[in-house]
Parts: structure tokens; sequence; C-alpha cells
């Protein structure tokens, strides 16, 4: 059995994060488990074609190792899978970081006061858990019939065998999501058929990305304060985004016009441009950024498929209109489980209740997309209702970040061993998140998404600015929670209560 003070479940940019900002804070005594086998999580994981981030390089990149020498204004996946590794090395934290090891259990132990973690290398105990695990770790594969008994290649785009030639082959592609307009360009190119399968339509708006010249990587590095602005101008210009996201949705129209432009560019054909044309508004769904997935759509090899999918056989697909397609492999590209991960069935609270059976009759919620009542000393990274559908998740983490260190502080200054929210302030946070919602794109924009739960709430996105975020994490409100110090647990007779000032923050979009 391992002990530690902390450990941290992923290694990805909130994994990684944790890690560096409990080094900088003096704490050693932790460790990082993740399944793979090097820094980076889903951009470690996510190596299908086209890979990319849809986020500007010097805005999804952490504020405190900013990166110089971005080869182009949006990064793709092995030059942010390189960065991130960058900054563990330059942190030294490998060294504290188990590789191939699988997290199957986290269990509180409540007379122990400890978490139980059970992994494919054996047992550990620790008083914290971090688990920043993520939200797209999960691939979901689509609920079709026959899937199971198709005789081809078939994976996820997740999971992508990059052992398997697809050139010249006759593919299908199902799913027109974020992963799929990066994936479904770089196909057309080299197989010989392929097919798209498309549900629903997405807003596709072009991509501004360039190369970085040599001047500017020069400026980046050598100027004081230029890369710092640079920066700063990219946070403002997506945060003028948000107010249309979540209060006005028509101040978005503009979006529209754009999109429309988009496929007049890429498309001829008025039949395949109505195929592709939304009917609902901008946002409601992700927005999604390309100048090649319209074009590929159009080339000859290329079949963009509207009918709904009726069965998989062993050969290949049959549409509800009766016609068959026979394909020599399938690539899923339908996304992930993200209000209905995995994950949230192996953490066990302090009643016996997984994470999974709470959320099942509450709905998704935690306090500050951070902790959940019933699972004392976890803190989650990337938790409900801290997603963004306008700028980069790295400012959130570090929002996060900035709430753990300020928590690590308190918790030495009070000798706090046991902290749980109170079910009343994250029942009154998750209220005040709704309200915020109602009037947003994302419940008035006309579309199903996978940003709403199984209750019908947005529990995935932040509403409005993210510095309204960094406002409310800036500082740990121990008013919020019920706290026990080590001596009181270690009495086992008595419960010492650490109070501090009533909280006054409130959420505000």
């Amino acid at each position: 059995m391992n002990v530690v003070k902390i450990a941290i479940i992923g290694a990805g940019f909130s994994g990684l994060g944790a890690a560096i900002k409990l080094r900088q804070q003096g704490i050693d005594d932790f460790v990082i488990l993740d399944r793979g086998d090097t820094f980076g999580g889903t951009w470690r994981d996510n190596t299908y074609p086209g890979a990319a981030c849809d986020v500007p390089s010097h805005l999804y990149s952490y504020s405190f190792a900013p990166n110089p020498t971005w080869s182009r204004s949006f990064s793709q996946q092995p030059e942010i899978h390189r960065y991130i590794n960058k900054v563990a090395d330059q942190h030294g934290v490998g060294s504290k970081t188990r590789w191939n090891t699988e997290v199957t259990g986290i269990v509180w132990d409540e007379a122990d006061g400890r978490w139980i973690i059970t992994t494919s290398a054996g047992e550990y105990r620790a008083a914290t858990v971090i688990a920043g695990v993520g939200p797209l770790c999960e691939p979901k594969l689509p609920d079709i019939k026959g899937i199971g008994d198709f005789a081809g290649e078939i994976f996820h785009s997740a999971q992508w065998n990059s052992d398997y030639a697809l050139e010249g082959k006759r593919v299908a592609v199902i799913g027109t999501g974020a992963s799929a307009i990066q994936i479904i360009p770089e196909l057309a190119k080299k197989v010989g058929r392929l097919d798209v399968y498309q549900r629903t339509a997405p807003w596709v708006l072009p991509r501004a990305d360039r190369p970085y010249s040599s001047t500017e990587n020069w400026a980046f590095k050598n100027i004081p304060g230029f890369q710092k602005a640079a920066r700063a101008g990219i946070y403002a210009s997506h945060e003028l985004v948000s107010f249309g996201l979540t209060h006005a949705p028509n101040v978005l129209a503009p979006a529209k016009v754009i999109g429309r432009q988009n496929i007049a560019r890429g498309i001829s054909d008025p039949k395949l441009r109505a195929k592709v044309t939304p009917n609902w508004k901008v946002g409601c769904k992700r927005i999604l950024l390309s100048n090649t997935y319209y074009p590929a759509l159009g080339q000859a090899n290329v079949d963009l498929i509207t009918d709904p999918i009726r069965e998989v056989t062993s050969t290949g697909i049959i549409t509800a209109d009766g016609v068959a397609r026979d394909v020599d492999a399938i690539v899923v590209a339908t996304g992930f489980h993200v209000t209905d991960s995995p994950t949230f069935e192996h953490i066990i609270g302090k009643d016996g209740r997984s994470m999974a059976q709470v959320w099942e009759a509450t709905g998704m919620n935690a306090y500050k997309g951070t902790t959940v009542h019933g699972f004392p000393n976890l803190f989650l990274m990337v938790g409900p209702s801290t997603g963004l559908g306008h700028t980069s998740m790295v400012y959130m983490i570090e929002s996060q970040l900035n709430y753990l260190v300020d928590y690590l502080t308190l918790q030495r200054k009070y000798d706090i061993a046991r902290v749980e929210v109170r079910s009343d302030v994250q029942h009154d946070y998750n209220v005040g998140i709704q309200k915020n919602l109602e009037s947003s794109v994302w419940e008035t924009g006309g579309c199903a998404s996978w940003y709403k739960d199984a209750f019908g709430n947005i529990t995935t996105l932040w509403p409005g600015f993210t510095f309204n975020y960094r406002r409310i994490t800036r500082k740990f409100d121990l008013a919020a929670y019920d706290t026990s110090s080590a001596a009181a647990i270690g009495a086992r007779n008595s419960t010492q209560t650490v109070t501090s000032q009533p909280a006054t923050e409130t959420v505000t979009s």
C-alpha cells in the first residue's frame, strides 16, 4: 500500500497544473496516477489526422508557462503534446508520476479520513484527491443496431488506429462534430470513397489560422510584455462572444452570416449547401472552425448522407431509406461521455453512493465546479458548469488551481484534515447557475446538445464571462464548507468546525 498526502488522477492540463502548483507551495508528498505513458491527457490520446485546437495557441497554454515558439496561431495536436511535456520537464514533476496506472476505484474511508484508490498497479491511500480526469476522456460509441457485427475495421476518433492503412479504402465517418470536421478533410485526400453520416449540421466558421513568422516568434521571446499583451488581446476578443451566448443570442447574428458565407465559398452545389446549413442559432451547439471542411464535402469521392442510420451490417451501413453502402472501415466521431462519464461510477463517497448515483438523483452539479457534497477532500478539475463555448479551458483550470492553492494555505493555517462543501451552499449555487442560463442560446437556440443532462439542465457550461469565475475562485470560502481539524478527527469524540466570514460572492455572468 502507498500512502500519500495528495493523489492527482490524470496527467493532462489539469493534473499537471495541480502538480506544479503543489511543488510551488512546497508540497512534495503527492503522486500523479495516469493510465498513459506521457503527459497530455486528451492531447496525448487524440492522434487522429488533422487534430488541432480551436483556441489560439497563446491562450491555450498556461499563463505561468508561456511558449514564445508556437509555430502557428492555432496549434496542432503534436505541438500541444510537446508543449505539455516540456512544461512538465521544466518543473520536474515526471518523477512524481506513475505511468500505465489505471485507476479503477476511489472510495472514501470515513473512519480513516482518507481516500482508498485502487489501481492496476496496487492500492494508494490519500488524504486528498484531485481528480483531473477531464470531461473528454471516455469515448462514446453510438447506440446503433448491429454496430458490433461489423467485420471491417472500426475505431473511435479518440482511439485512432494508425496501423490501419486507409489509403484507397471505402470509409464511413459517423458524426460531424469537432473531431469529425478535422478528420474528414484529411481522409478525403487519400481514401477511395468517403461516406459522411450527418445527424445535425454544425455551424462551421472560418479558421483564422496561419504560421507565425520568425520575426513574430523573436518578438514573443525578446520584447518584454509583447506575448502577454497578445494573450490579453485574444482573451478579450473571445470574452465578447460570451455575452451573446449567455444573454443575447441575437448578438451572434453576424456569425450566422459569416457561417453562410463559409458554406458558399466552400460548396458550389445548391443541394449540398442546403444539407450543411443548420436550422438552429449559432452557439446552440459548439461553434466549429475550419477552412477545409466544406471543400472536402464537395469532392467527387465524398458523399454527405443525412438519412438516419437504420443499422450496421457485417459489410457496411444501411440508412432509413433502405440504401446499403458497403465500407471497409468505420470511423466513429460521436464524442464522449460527459454528463454520464463512467468515471463517476468509480468515485464512492461517504455514504457509500457513487458520484454517478448521487447525480442520477439530483443532476450533475458541484460547488464552483470543484467540490461535491458527500465527497470530502475531493477536488474536481473541469467539473460541472465549468465548460466553455467561446474561449480557453486552461483559463478555467488555472482559476480552479487558484482556489485549490488558497485552500492548501488555509489547511495548513487551521490544521484542516477534512473539508466538505455544505449541501445548502451547493444547491443555492447551482440554482444561480441555471437561472443565469435561462436566456442563453443553449436554452433558446433550437437545438439538442450534450450540454444538457437527463434533467434538462445545462450542467456542463459556465454562464457568461470567465473573469467572473476567476473572481469567485480567487479565495477559498471556508464558510461554504464543513471542516474538521486533524486533532478533532484523531480524538474521534468531537468535531471542531472552522468558520470564516460568511461568503458574499454570487454567481454573475
